[in-house]
């Protein structure tokens, strides 16, 4: 699974000169934990949060509070690329104690992976996650070659075909369903 398949998208931003507090109500409102921001060239200039939010309002030492958020933001932003693993994607932010990263395609602002990404992806029912890899495993040999079952995000699937090369394709096809957590892929008899 790929930052692409989780990710938010059209993205919610502000700019360097946003002010601070119209930023802060901003994410307020829509629940967010922060957000990009753009430079006046609409590039990734950093990230906002709730942090620095709360880091500009309570200093450890008193200083005069930042009033557009290109004073409090966190530059440079750590970011994803689509294509990056959701597996690496997620040990990074829980490392970095990061709760949103924005994610890039060829350097251009695509969306964001926030833990409410995560969730999403990992709270897919089962017969959900079942239906979608049996629509992916459609396009490769057909709906009467498979069956799938899927308990608790690990995905079984039964090839009535005898190809391991094929079975190695089904369970990359099956683990790119956002909310599968593993597949394994065997040869069987499909009877229905």
């Amino acid at each position: 699974m790929r930052a692409r398949d989780i990710m938010s998208s059209p993205v919610v931003t502000v700019t360097t000169g946003t002010p601070v507090r119209e930023a802060e109500k901003l994410l307020a409102e829509r629940g967010f934990t922060g957000c990009p921001v753009l430079d006046d060239d609409e590039r990734l200039a950093g990230m906002v949060t709730e942090a620095d939010f709360l880091a500009d309002r309570f200093p450890a030492e008193p200083s005069a509070p930042g009033r557009v958020v290109g004073d409090v933001m966190t530059t440079p932003a750590m970011t994803a690329d689509v294509e990056s693993n959701v597996a690496e994607l997620a040990r990074t932010m829980l490392e970095h104690g990061i709760r949103t990263i924005p994610v890039l395609d060829r350097g251009e602002l695509a969306g964001v992976v926030s833990r409410r990404d995560f969730l999403r992806a990992l709270a897919r029912a089962d017969q959900v996650l079942a239906r979608d890899i049996r629509d992916r495993l459609a396009v490769f040999g057909g709906r009467a070659r498979w069956i799938v079952d899927v308990r608790d995000g690990q995905a079984t699937i039964i090839d009535r075909f005898d190809s391991e090369q094929d079975r190695q394709v089904a369970v990359v096809l099956a683990e790119g369903v956002p909310g599968v957590l593993g597949a394994r892929c065997h040869v069987g008899e499909v009877t229905r």
